[in-house]
C-alpha cells in the first residue's frame, strides 16, 4: 500500500549545524526551569518550544529521535535534549543542552540536601499538585499535536492505538520497545513511499570512529570500573561506579532509575530509607530530568564522600552512559535512516510513538494527578491555553501553579 508522505527540508539534514553554542543554552535552559512533569512531559516540553516555536526539526524528525532514545538505555528525555542539541550547534551544542536543562533542578536538589526543605505545608503541598495539573495539560497538547501530523491516515492511526494497548497491557520499559518494534513492521509493511529517496532525512555530525570510540569507553567504564574500584580506598571511583551502573541498566525513563538507585546507596549503607524517599519525593517537584534524584543523593550521602564533590560524581556517572551509548548508535541511525525502507519503518514507529504518548497520558500522568472535579477542570483549562490560546507552556506553569496552590488553601 503506497501513501502519500509529505516532505520537508530538514534542519541539519546534511550534518550541517545552523546555531550557536549560546542559543542553544538558552533554549534548553528555559526548559530546564520550566520542564514540569517527569519525561514524558519534557518531550511535550521540547516538541512545543523546539519543533514548534523554533522550528529546529520537523514533527516527523522529531519523533523519529524520540523512538531512537526510547531504543537505548538512559534517560530518553535528557538523551532527546543532547541529540538535538548536537544537531543544531555540533558537540558545545549538545553539551550546552544537557548542561541547561539539567543544572536548575540539580542545583535545587543539592540545596534540599543542604536542609532547605522548601516543598512542605499547604503552600508547597499545593504548588506541587499545579504542577502536576501542568503536566496533564502538556502532555494532552502533545499527543494532540503528534496524533495530527504522524497519523494522519487510518494505517498510523491504528498503529497508534495498537501501541496503547500493548503498553497498557505490558505496563513496563520492555511494553515501550515492543510497540515500537511492532510500529517499525508495521510501518515497513504498509507505509512504503516509492517517491521517498531519503534526501530529507536528518544526519548528525558524529563519525563512525567517534561512535566506536564511545562505545569502548561505555564498556571500559561498565566492566573496567568496579574491579578498579574493589581494589581501590578510591571513595569517588566507588560512587561513580554505583551511579555509572545504574545509569547504564535503565530502560524507560527516570522512574526506573529508583530500584537500581536504593540498591547502590541504601542496601550500601551511604544514605538512610527515609533520607532516600524524602529526596525522590523532592524529586518529582523539580522540572527538569528525573535523573537529577542523584545530585540529591550524592550531596546527602555522608560516606563514601557527599556534599558537592558527591554531588557532581553522581550526576555525572549517572548521565554519562546513556550519552555514550546515544553518540555510538548516531552514525548508524544516520546510514540506516536514509534507506527508503527504513523511512517506512519510521513512520510506523513514530505513530506507535504517539500511542506511547497516549497511554502515558493516562498512566502516570493523569492518574498521579487527577483526583478530582476541580483538578479536571483545571487541567482542561490549563489544555486550551496552550492549545487555543497559544500561551507559552511557562506562563501555564506560573497560572496552573497557583491554581494549584489556591486549590490546596481553599478546599483542603
Amino acid at each position: 500500500m503506497t501513501n502519500e508522505v509529505k516532505r520537508e527540508p530538514q534542519e541539519g539534514s546534511h550534518g550541517k549545524t545552523e546555531g550557536t553554542p549560546g542559543e542553544v543554552f538558552s533554549a534548553f535552559l528555559k526548559l530546564g526551569v520550566t520542564s514540569f512533569g517527569g519525561p514524558i512531559a519534557h518531550l511535550g516540553y521540547f516538541r512545543d518550544e523546539l519543533v514548534q516555536r523554533r522550528q529546529w526539526v520537523s514533527e516527523e524528525r522529531y519523533a523519529d529521535l524520540v523512538a531512537l532514545c526510547q531504543f537505548l538505555p538512559g534517560p530518553a528525555s535528557s538523551q532527546v535534549g543532547f541529540a538535538l542539541g548536537l544537531l543544531r550547534a555540533g558537540p558545545l551544542g549538545a553539551l550546552a543542552a544537557f548542561t541547561a536543562f539539567t543544572l536548575p533542578s540539580a542545583l535545587i536538589l543539592i540545596a534540599f540536601a543542604y536542609g532547605a526543605d522548601a516543598f512542605g505545608g499547604p503552600v508547597g503541598l499545593g504548588l506541587i499538585h499545579g504542577l502536576k495539573l501542568v503536566a496533564v495539560a502538556v502532555v494532552a497538547q502533545a499527543v494532540w499535536g503528534m496524533a495530527q501530523n504522524l497519523c494522519p491516515d487510518k494505517e498510523r492511526a491504528a498503529i497508534a492505538v495498537i501501541s496503547v494497548f500493548v503498553v497498557t497491557f505490558l505496563a513496563t520499559a520492555g511494553g515501550q520497545i515492543l510497540a515500537i518494534i511492532f510500529g517499525v513492521v508495521a510501518g515497513f509493511v504498509l507505509l512504503r513511499d516509492p517517491s521517498d529517496s531519503g534526501e530529507s532525512h536528518m544526519r548528525f555530525p558524529v563519525s563512525v570512529t567517534a561512535a566506536g570510540i564511545s562505545f569502548a569507553v561505555f564498556l571500559l567504564l561498565l566492566i573496567g570500573v568496579p574491579l578498579v574500584a574493589g581494589g581501590s580506598s578510591d571513595t569517588a571511583l566507588s560512587v561513580f561506579d554505583g551511579f555509572y551502573r545504574a545509569g547504564a541498566l535503565v530502560f524507560g525513563g527516570g522512574h526506573v532509575v529508583l530500584p537500581l538507585l536504593q540498591t547502590e546507596v541504601v542496601s550500601t549503607g551511604w544514605l538512610s530509607s527515609e533520607s532516600f524517599l524524602a529526596g525522590y519525593g523532592a524529586a518529582q517537584a523539580m522540572p527538569g530530568p528525573l535523573f537529577t534524584f542523584a545530585s540529591y543523593l550524592g550531596a546527602a550521602m555522608s560516606e563514601p564522600i557527599g556534599g558537592l564533590l558527591g554531588a557532581l560524581v553522581a550526576t555525572l556517572a549517572v548521565f554519562l552512559p546513556g550519552f555514550l551509548l546515544l553518540i555510538a548508535a548516531l552514525p548508524f541511525w544516520n546510514t540506516i535512516g536514509a534507506r527508503p525502507d527504513a523511512r517506512a519503518a519510521m513512520r510506523g514507529a513514530n505513530a506507535a510513538v504517539v500511542g506511547i504518548l497516549g497511554a502515558a497520558l493516562y498512566n502516570p500522568v493523569w492518574t498521579s494527578a487527577v483526583l478530582s472535579p476541580a483538578d479536571f477542570a483545571v487541567a482542561l483549562a490549563g489544555f486550551i491555553l496552550l492549545v487555543r490560546w497559544k500561551l507559552a507552556p511557562w506562563i501555564v506553569v506560573v497560572l496552573l501553579g497557583g491554581a494549584g496552590i489556591a486549590m490546596k488553601l481553599l478546599l483542603g
